[in-house]
């Protein structure tokens, strides 16, 4: 069994292997190299058989998007520890001795996020994960370091080894056996909050999330699905809901969930009237589709759901109404 596996799943995503593989090869001697392809029809597989031989490829059959294409290439990877990393990512040197040390002293720590700050602004944090991601008592989810579309500037305030609730699934790393205990990603998610949806349940069996910031990626974002594509808000919406239906205790999970259904509408309603019909009727569609697969999703709770400690009680209230935009300022 390797120690550790680096897997980049990707999806047509050939002038990214381009841009950010030479990185991963340049400063990851301590791992072995994956390229999870999930049915691409661009030149990938091409590109990465005749320039990085030593590379190994796994090639799922259809795209299952993120959750389905690790869930199907991870069957095929034996590793202790799988570090799941997205295609437009730039590692630096270094940055998996920090997070192999931690897994190797803390045998209850099962997941962990480095500092992810922003390819394009590399002083500042980027939106998918920062310094390590929380959610509010609604499913908000927000990180230190990120509030909504707010990015905060590094000055080295997030510069620990902490707790935090949820790990960035655009730099991923768990040990294999809590995977295949969870029984990975949730494939109804198809992309977009399956990584909290995860370590929620992770959390729920008892397992610590850890951030450690002296590893440090840099993340381009959006290379896969834009930030203004309303396919990203139907995702996000109606997986907020499902997490919420999986995870939350029995007796705060209505109450909570008619609360996030309203201030969802409100949101749908701001779309509309500042001309954005596609992102107002994602939100429909997103709720729609919940609807559908509630039951299905009801029945994954597990038997047994932990009380978590949410480190704000509603960042839509502290972020528009206090006009909180750094962490320190909803929590």
């Amino acid at each position: 069994m390797e120690k550790i596996a680096v897997v980049i799943l990707n999806w047509n995503g050939v002038k990214l292997l381009e841009q950010f593989l030479p990185s991963v090869i340049q400063y990851s001697p301590e791992a072995t190299v994956y390229v999870a392809d999930n049915a691409s029809t661009d030149e990938s597989i091409a590109f990465v058989k005749n320039n990085y031989p030593t590379i190994k490829i796994v090639q799922n059959k259809t795209n299952q998007g993120f959750a389905g294409g690790y869930n199907d290439a991870l069957k095929h990877i034996d590793a202790e520890i799988y570090a799941l990393v997205n295609s437009d990512i730039e590692v630096t040197e270094n940055w998996l001795k920090p997070i192999l040390e931690t897994f190797e002293k803390e045998p209850e720590t099962a997941i962990i996020q480095p500092k992810i700050l922003d390819f394009k602004k590399k002083d500042h944090f980027e939106y998918a994960g920062a310094g390590g991601g929380f959610i509010d008592k609604y499913g908000y989810p927000f990180c230190r370091g990120r509030i909504f579309d707010t990015l905060e500037k590094d000055n080295g305030q997030y510069n620990d080894v902490t707790e935090i609730f949820w790990a960035s699934g655009a730099c991923f790393f768990i040990r294999s056996v809590v995977y295949k205990e969870l029984r990975g990603f949730d494939e109804d998610f198809f992309a977009h909050q399956e990584e909290i949806d995860l370590c929620w349940r992770a959390l729920n069996k008892g397992y610590r999330i850890k951030y450690n910031s002296g590893s440090v990626v840099y993340h381009v974002g959006g290379a896969t699905l834009e930030k203004s594509n309303s396919k990203k808000t139907y995702l996000n919406f109606r997986n907020s809901l499902l997490m919420l239906t999986k995870n939350l205790p029995q007796k705060k999970l209505f109450q909570v969930l008619f609360i996030r259904m309203l201030l969802d509408g409100v949101a749908g309603v701001k779309f509309l009237f500042s001309g954005q019909f596609a992102h107002f009727m994602a939100i429909i569609k997103a709720h729609f589709s919940f609807y559908r697969l509630f039951f299905n999703n009801y029945k994954k709770r597990e038997i047994n759901q932990i009380e978590i400690y949410f480190k704000a009680k509603s960042i839509v209230y502290g972020y528009y109404v206090k006009n909180g935009t750094v962490f320190v300022d909803v929590i």
